[in-house]
């Protein structure tokens, strides 16, 4: 049965549909919509999509493990937490004229038709699950090399950031090329980019967002699963309250990305605003987390690998993560000649390409970092050595 949009099928959201995969908004499916995933625009979407999927069911499944077996909630809490973000964050920005920002905020993007469709066609089920998918990785990695153990949340929650950011680019640069979405460019939010991709998602949503969402997570929930752990007795988050920090902390996230934001906002401000100057802002936030998380990363495998204990493996990490970078290595090889063939930054396609260095620079360091807690390290005693 499908239902009428009731003024939800906003002219520029539609026209930017229909050049994205011949589909319209016009008379969608209120809540969801199936398609066959041979039928897609391009081969790619259903590729992306069972690869976000996957991840997604993965961290749940391990975040429960990990509740289970070690009495740590946190990765529950932080896929929870992720979840509820995407909705405070991305509806408003899907339906603008239905929360009165339209005019400050306008269409900012729209998805391209995938298999699983929510929300008047504006939300892709591979959306939902990139979010906890990718942090879960990049928390994962930051957690077993010791950071928050050993430099505490904040730093921790750097880490996070940055980490993600590296994985969230090397597919944030793809996108657009292969039509998984396309950006309103006619909107000033999207401005300043680089390339085609507008420096509030490289910063913003892979960096920002990530940072706010663990130091709110761990503040929320580990902190208290930390004292309930170590009081006279010893005890466990009980569901319910697991269930309303994590929902809070989501819910949190966009304010603590509108703080975080303020440097670009102040200079962003006006009816001209300074894109260069932002531009310059973004950067030296991106320089900021980069200088503090890669020596901190750096170090800690270092000391733990020369320890008697090692780095032990993570699972999630260990599976995840390379499916993850080899599925879009393989996507982005496939977009090379199309990427080399474009001209003033538009393929043949009419669609345009992301930084191909910099998804490069981000998946060498992605990779470096996943295989830091993918391989089990431990220092060699003198006994042992004179065994061999």
């Amino acid at each position: 049965m499908r239902y009428p949009l009731a003024g939800q099928c906003n002219p520029t959201f539609d026209e930017i549909a229909r050049k994205l995969g011949d589909f319209t908004c016009q008379d969608a499916p209120a809540i969801i919509h199936l398609r066959n995933p041979f039928g897609l625009s391009n081969w790619t979407l259903p590729v992306v999509e069972l690869m976000m999927v996957a991840g997604a069911v993965l961290a749940l499944w391990y975040s429960i493990r990990r509740l289970r077996r070690h009495g740590d909630p946190v990765n529950l809490a932080l896929w929870i937490a992720t979840v509820v973000y995407l909705f405070v964050i991305e509806i408003p920005l899907y339906f603008p004229d239905s929360f009165g920002i339209e005019e400050d905020l306008g269409i900012v993007f729209a998805h391209n038709a995938f298999t699983v469709q929510f929300m008047f066609e504006r939300l892709p089920l591979y959306i939902i699950a990139l979010y906890p998918a990718v942090i879960t990785v990049a928390f994962e990695i930051v957690r077993s090399l010791g950071v928050f153990r050993d430099r505490g949340i904040v730093v921790g929650a750097i880490c996070v950031g940055f980490v993600h950011h590296c994985f969230y680019e090397v597919f944030d640069q793809l996108g657009p090329q292969l039509r998984w979405w396309a950006w309103n460019t006619d909107n000033a939010t999207n401005h300043p980019l680089a390339a085609s991709v507008p420096m509030t998602s490289m910063v913003i949503f892979a960096t920002l967002g990530p940072f706010a969402a663990t130091l709110l997570v761990m503040g929320l929930v580990g902190r208290k699963s930390e004292k309930l752990a170590e009081s006279a007795s010893p005890a466990r988050l009980s569901g319910v309250s697991l269930g309303w920090r994590s929902v809070v902390a989501g819910v949190l996230v966009p304010v603590g990305i509108g703080i975080l934001s303020t440097p670009s906002s102040v200079v962003g401000r006006g009816d001209t605003p300074n894109t260069t100057a932002q531009a310059i802002v973004f950067w030296i936030e991106l320089v900021i987390f980069a200088a503090i998380s890669v020596p901190v990363l750096v170090q800690q495998w270092s000391r733990h690998r020369n320890s008697a204990e090692g780095i032990p493996t993570n699972e999630f990490v260990r599976v995840f993560a390379p499916i993850y970078l080899v599925v879009l290595a393989v996507l982005w090889v496939s977009a090379l000649p199309d990427y080399f063939g474009a001209v003033d930054g538009i393929t043949s396609d009419d669609t345009p390409i992301g930084n191909v260095w910099y998804a490069a620079g981000c998946l060498i360091i992605a990779a470096l970092a996943g295989l830091s807690v993918s391989v089990r390290t431990r220092t060699v005693s003198v006994r042992e050595i004179s065994r061999v």
